[in-house]
């Protein structure tokens, strides 16, 4: 039987070398950037970036969530949790609905904007390497160890002794352990978390538990209409938002 697996990035070991990227396009067939991998961004062909703030860098990707908002949106079950702890995908079943790009709490499913078949591309932690017993690219590859792939269990471990063994050198959270129900990625880091561009201020809660208890509060005559019409709103806005945003990060390459 598979085990639970996941990832701990340390942003505190983390050199910015680029090679978590460079092997995530590689074992990916995703086509190599020709500007500098610092300035990419995530998209249909990159899953994976390496951020610099200041004097520290930082990894963006999938969290793969203890309980994906993506999967419980998902109007054809093209998303689930796969049984090592990612969160998969089967771009043949998409429908390029986008909703999974609106629930999500962390922001990173992206879009084929220029396929005429569009799917939701992602990061799905090397699902199929992991199943043969092999490391994820990005973790395979790290020379300073910054990225680690293991049992998530482990991994929580590993992290809860660093912060307490190094408390001058760590903010006291990890991140990733709580935000939306947890998550099978965790970061440690000697900064808080927004300095380094990622979501604050998440619900410990997860996204399907969160909506689920607030719907449960709503009188189904007003679920039949208001909450509809202000659901719909929301989702065209949040549509739209990323939709200007994919077009801005597009120009901006």
């Amino acid at each position: 039987m598979l085990k639970e697996n996941g990832i701990l990035f340390d942003v505190t070991l983390c050199v910015g070398c680029g090679s978590c990227y460079k092997k995530c396009k590689e074992v990916n067939s995703l086509p190599q950037a020709n500007n500098d991998f610092l300035k990419d961004h995530l998209s249909n062909n990159t899953y994976t970036v390496v951020e610099q703030y200041d004097k520290l860098y930082t990894r963006k990707l999938c969290m793969h969530c203890n309980e994906p908002a993506c999967a419980s949106v998902c109007l054809v079950g093209a998303i689930k949790k796969s049984p090592t702890g990612a969160v998969v995908y089967d771009g043949d079943k998409c429908i390029g609905c986008r909703y999974c790009m609106q629930a999500c709490p962390h922001k990173v499913p992206r879009y084929e904007w220029s396929s005429t078949k569009p799917r939701i591309r992602k990061c799905i932690m090397c699902n199929n390497r992991v199943q043969e017993g092999k490391l994820p690219g990005c973790a395979e590859i790290c020379p300073t160890e910054a990225t680690l792939f293991g049992n998530i269990d482990k991994l929580i471990e590993v992290a809860k002794n660093r912060l307490k063994d190094n408390p001058e050198k760590y903010y006291q959270h990890i991140y990733g352990l709580e935000e939306a129900g947890g998550s099978h990625v965790l970061i440690i880091s000697p900064v808080p978390f927004e300095q380094l561009g990622y979501v604050s201020k998440l619900p410990k809660e997860s996204m399907p538990e969160f909506t689920m208890r607030a719907m449960e509060k709503i009188p189904s005559v007003v679920v039949g209409g208001g909450v509809f019409l202000s659901a719909m709103y929301w989702l065209t806005k949040r549509k739209n938002q990323i939709a200007k945003e994919e077009k801005n990060n597009t120009h901006g390459n």
